[in-house]
């Protein structure tokens, strides 16, 4: 009876968004996964870009290995981002309540988005952890999602737990900047509709996809080193060798990764990867909110359909 229809018509239409644009980009996705999990060792590595590991691919006929784990990646996809928008809406809407005020500050913004990446992060992160140990595998013996969780302990699943929650920052920093450029970009624009009218606002395509690059090349330079150390705690023993088992060890923890980073690669590694990662995660980022913002309205609309029938059917139908 008490659905919030606007929370979960942003969490659908982020769902679907985040769905498109992982499956078009997760090539380049798997490319800079490879590449950022690497750590030099004795001044030798194996790709010095992410086109040495497409050349890898296409070099050992193993093309189609670049969408290994798409499956777990777009789940993990699906779910994370109808939980955060869900969460973010609903966090906005009830500050909003609570305060008494119009619009939502900065700060407040900040706080709002780093609650709902927590959220989304506790949820998903067994599905993230496989999906990066499944990018990061040789071409063309990457693994099952059951067999890459059950392989290792329920501990293990959450690899990267702490990072990725510190992680928060960046979908928070993303989505306060996105929404700050959107209200004044909006600004006064339905001010002239009777509240009837009012539906949840949306940009244009093309300033949904200039606002969300923006937004993610700021949260992403700003992020970074804790990005590529993520990778490489999670992707730590996914090679099969054993060579380096007591090296791996030690990377699966933040305090490893970064002596690993350090020692091997000095300051410049921790940036190790960042054009690519600003690559794909920009024009993702940007696709996924034009998306998303150009399918929010008939989202609504569906919603309100769902709410007529709810309220407005069911009682004809119980008094029949």
């Amino acid at each position: 009876m008490g659905i919030d229809l606007e929370s979960l018509s942003e969490a659908t239409s982020g769902a679907i968004g985040a769905l498109v644009s992982t499956t078009i980009l997760y090539p380049l996705d798997t490319c800079k996964t490879k590449y950022q999990a690497e750590v030099r060792t004795q001044h030798q590595q194996k790709y010095r870009n992410i086109s040495d590991v497409l050349w890898e691919a296409i070099s050992t006929r193993q093309v189609l290995s670049l969408y290994q784990g798409l499956g777990t990646k777009n789940l993990q996809s699906f779910i994370s981002q109808f939980v955060y928008f869900y969460g973010y809406s609903f966090f906005k809407r009830l500050y909003l309540e609570k305060s008494g005020n119009k619009t939502i500050g900065t700060r407040a913004n900040l706080i709002v988005a780093a609650a709902a990446g927590a959220c989304t992060v506790i949820v998903t992160q067994p599905l993230d952890t496989a999906s990066s140990r499944m990018q990061t595998s040789e071409f063309g013996k990457s693994k099952g999602l059951w067999k890459s969780l059950s392989e290792g302990t329920w501990n293990e699943a959450f690899d990267g737990l702490g990072i990725s929650l510190l992680l928060t920052a960046n979908p928070s920093i993303q989505y306060t900047v996105f929404d700050q450029l959107k209200e004044r970009l909006l600004k006064g624009k339905l001010s002239k509709k009777a509240p009837a009218e009012l539906s949840p606002k949306a940009l244009s395509a093309f300033n949904a996809f200039v606002l969300g690059a923006v937004s993610k090349c700021v949260a992403t330079c700003l992020t970074y080193p804790a990005i590529r150390c993520k990778v490489m705690i999670q992707a730590a023993e996914s090679d099969e060798d054993g060579n380096q088992e007591a090296g791996q060890k030690a990377q699966k923890t933040v305090s490893g990764a970064v002596y690993a980073v350090w020692k091997r690669e000095g300051l410049l590694g921790f940036f190790k990867g960042l054009q690519a990662q600003i690559l794909k995660t920009v024009i993702s980022s940007a696709l996924h909110l034009m998306i998303k913002e150009k399918i929010t309205k008939t989202t609504w609309v569906l919603m309100l359909v769902l709410r007529k029938y709810l309220f407005v059917t069911r009682p004809k139908l119980k008094g029949t």
